[in-house]
């Protein structure tokens, strides 16, 4: 095992890989859901020709009385510092937000782009990199709210149905926003569209350099948690590129640990010969 797996390992025993529970006895909301709520996560790195930059959040905190589970995925490109910062300082920003509890959508799309506008003001310590983000806040069980930046993904399972909670923004669903602000989207045979012929994602946290011609507004989606629901799957693009939502969610269905099941989705991507670096979190509604 080399330097930089044991630092993962170590990542991973801190908190990245912690399945804490939370149950109805962790708060006083009413109306809570009487679900046992456990969270795994898994990372790995991949065989491309760079250090690992992908990195993850998944915990559970106490704050102004209500339970709030905190996940999220950054993967960063031309460096990890951005990704680094990201998973250091988002959640920290989007909480300080002064109506967070009242319009967290609102609140969250100004985290996003406060952090953004301070990463670039950074470039010279953070580097002229970026990252896509893809992030879920669990407020008292209840709700989930997701927003993302990039083609980082999260998927909910109903009845064993998947759903997508994210939105993929690729350059070629949002090719006319890129032209209207003078930047152009390359289409060269045998690579996927990019951003002035650089980028495969038409949204990102920093890459200072294309910045005139990315956005970083997320898009935000709410999910009520109702007695169907039975988990949901957060990963970067390595994941998903080897596998379609439903087979992900087909994947895990019958295993209850939320560490072996993100443990699963990695392995099944690598088995499909995914090459990039490939992190998941599960959280387990049970």
């Amino acid at each position: 095992m080399n330097g930089r797996e044991i630092l993962h390992k170590m990542k991973e025993k801190a908190c990245f890989a912690s399945t804490q529970p939370l149950t109805p006895d962790a708060g006083k909301a009413e109306g809570r859901m009487s679900k046992h709520i456990t969270h795994g996560s898994h990372l790995v790195e991949g065989k491309s020709n760079h250090a690992m930059e992908d990195y993850l959040v998944a915990e559970f905190k106490r704050v102004d009385d209500n339970d709030l589970g905190l996940f999220a995925i950054f993967d960063g490109h031309m460096g990890h510092k951005v990704a680094n910062y990201l998973q250091s300082h988002l959640f920290n920003n989007i909480l300080k937000e002064h109506d967070f509890w009242k319009d967290t959508e609102s609140a969250i799309r100004r985290a996003y782009h406060t952090t953004d506008a301070y990463i670039l003001e950074q470039s010279d310590a953070l580097g002229k990199g970026g990252s896509t983000a893809v992030t879920a806040i669990l407020i008292n069980s209840q709700k989930l709210v997701v927003a993302n930046v990039g083609d980082s993904r999260a998927v909910i399972s109903k009845k064993g149905v998947a759903t997508q909670l994210s939105v993929d923004h690729e350059p070629s669903k949002e090719m006319k926003m890129i032209e209207s602000k003078g930047g152009f989207v390359s289409n060269f045979p045998g690579d996927v569209p990019r951003v002035d012929g650089q980028l495969a994602v038409a949204r990102a946290f920093g890459d200072k350099i294309l910045k005139r011609h990315l956005s970083s507004e997320p898009d935000v989606v709410v999910e009520m948690i109702d007695d169907d629901t039975e988990f949901v799957i957060l990963a970067s693009d390595g994941l998903w590129k080897a596998m379609t939502n439903q087979e992900a969610v087909d994947s895990i269905k019958n295993i209850k640990d939320a560490h072996s099941a993100a443990k699963q989705l990695v392995a099944e991507a690598q088995s499909r010969k995914s090459r990039d670096d490939i992190s998941c979190i599960v959280v387990k509604f049970q």
